[in-house]
């Protein structure tokens, strides 16, 4: 895959002039794979909402973000684990992962040509923050003692990747979507991936302040013990 100064294949991506030999059209439509995407994402959501309110344990607040970390273990492991292991043959794959894929990459077409720092981002998530979601879902539920220590590690993980998935794209200037298009550009690009530095975001002030009352705690009580002796 490369640059030529001819648009010799016919594909819908950006840069125009992009090269990709064995491109295939989707035969899929915008819509199929967008209901798929939030079809499923609501249903982990939804599920995951009901599982958090049966032991009454945790708060509204909690649960949402048990939620969010449901929504999470699905999109990193399944969807971007996808990418993760086809992204070599996603071009001209029909499987529908892959078609989500070549959708999606009309909003990024870093996707459709393999860039290097994709693929590295992007496996890194599929294979420690989708698991570690999972993880943070079950120690909520049985109220692990590292449970807001996971909150951290995964959202810091989440945060650093979106900073750097903007940053890069931004040097490169913007030259791999339709810049300012409301769906590929607005929706695809900055809305779908903001979502990932906005609550993560939240998630780590929220971590910092579990984590910090916890130790407050502990300083305290060992404060007290070294009085009485």
């Amino acid at each position: 895959m490369g640059v030529s100064s001819g648009n010799k294949h016919l594909h819908p991506f950006w840069p125009r002039d992009l090269v990709i030999p064995s491109y295939v059209a989707n035969d899929r439509s915008m819509s199929e794979i967008l209901v798929f995407l939030f079809s499923v994402s609501g249903v982990f959501l939804i599920v995951t909402w009901v599982i958090t309110g049966i032991s009454g344990k945790l708060g509204t607040w909690r649960r949402l973000a048990v939620c969010w970390f449901a929504v999470c273990g699905f999109i990193h492991s399944v969807i971007e684990g996808w990418f993760s292991l086809y992204y070599d043959i996603l071009p001209g794959d029909q499987s529908f992962l892959s078609q989500l894929w070549k959708e999606y990459s009309k909003g990024d077409s870093r996707y459709i040509i393999a860039d290097n720092f994709t693929v590295c981002m992007e496996t890194v998530t599929a294979f420690l923050w989708g698991p570690f979601s999972f993880w943070a879902i079950y120690s909520f539920l049985a109220t692990k003692s590292y449970r807001f220590v996971l909150q951290l590690i995964i959202s810091l993980g989440q945060l650093y990747g979106a900073v750097l998935y903007f940053f890069t794209e931004h040097r490169d200037g913007y030259i791999h979507s339709e810049f300012g298009h409301p769906i590929y550009f607005w929706f695809y690009f900055i809305f779908m991936n903001f979502l990932w530095i906005i609550i993560p975001l939240v998630l780590v002030v929220d971590a910092w302040r579990q984590l910090s009352a916890a130790q407050t705690h502990v300083d305290t009580s060992e404060t007290q013990k070294t009085k009485r002796k």
